[in-house]
């Protein structure tokens, strides 16, 4: 069975994402055009689907890490701001941002507040866990009909077996060594023909 381990992370969050549009608890807010993502950044995210982006990168992050909250998170989605010529210092992540995703994601059904030990926070639920591994699915089935089209595109449609290969190698070799042979004439005679004409 195909899971999120078995896929590239940004392959999963893009699929993660577009199949988040189509759930209709899962909605930017009016201010999500303009607002940066942290303390840190300069200017607000270019990509209009990003906050789709970010709630399949949290789901992600709550599948792997879960139990896991907010500050945890904020600290994830943190970086370093630029002072100019000063030091640059590490800032944490919107907190705003990521409470919304979160509450958003639970309304949808895709994650819960638990706790594991002395850890508490949003784990991600069974729902939640099917729709990540069906996004790996995907991705894997669409990998996988890629390289057979490459395969049969490369070698003309048809199944080339060893021995196909065997004789190809021969005949390219043969061809070679009597393209290389002598005509029969003298080294003289040879030279006397590639000599230029004054």
């Amino acid at each position: 069975m195909t899971g999120i381990y078995d896929v590239e992370p940004n392959a999963l969050i893009e699929k993660a994402a577009e199949e988040l549009k189509k759930v209709d608890a899962i909605k930017p807010p009016t201010w999500s055009s303009y607002v940066k993502t942290g303390h840190f950044r300069q200017r607000p995210p270019i990509d209009r689907d990003w906050w789709y982006i970010r709630s399949a990168a949290i789901l992600r992050a709550v599948y792997m890490l879960g139990p896991i909250g907010t500050q945890k998170l904020r600290t994830k989605y943190g970086g370093k701001k630029d002072r100019g010529h000063k030091t640059e210092h590490y800032f944490k992540g919107s907190g705003s941002i990521i409470r919304k995703i979160l509450q958003q994601l639970e309304k949808a059904g895709f994650i819960k507040k638990g706790d594991k030990g002395v850890h508490k926070g949003r784990v991600i639920t069974g729902a939640g866990t099917s729709f990540l591994h069906k996004a790996a699915k995907a991705i894997q089935g669409k990998k996988e009909s890629k390289m057979s089209e490459v395969s049969t595109h490369s070698t003309g449609g048809k199944q080339r077996s060893k021995k196909d290969d065997g004789k190809i190698l021969s005949t390219q070799s043969q061809s070679k060594s009597e393209s290389h042979q002598p005509t029969g004439g003298s080294l003289e005679e040879e030279a006397a023909k590639q000599k230029p004409k004054v």
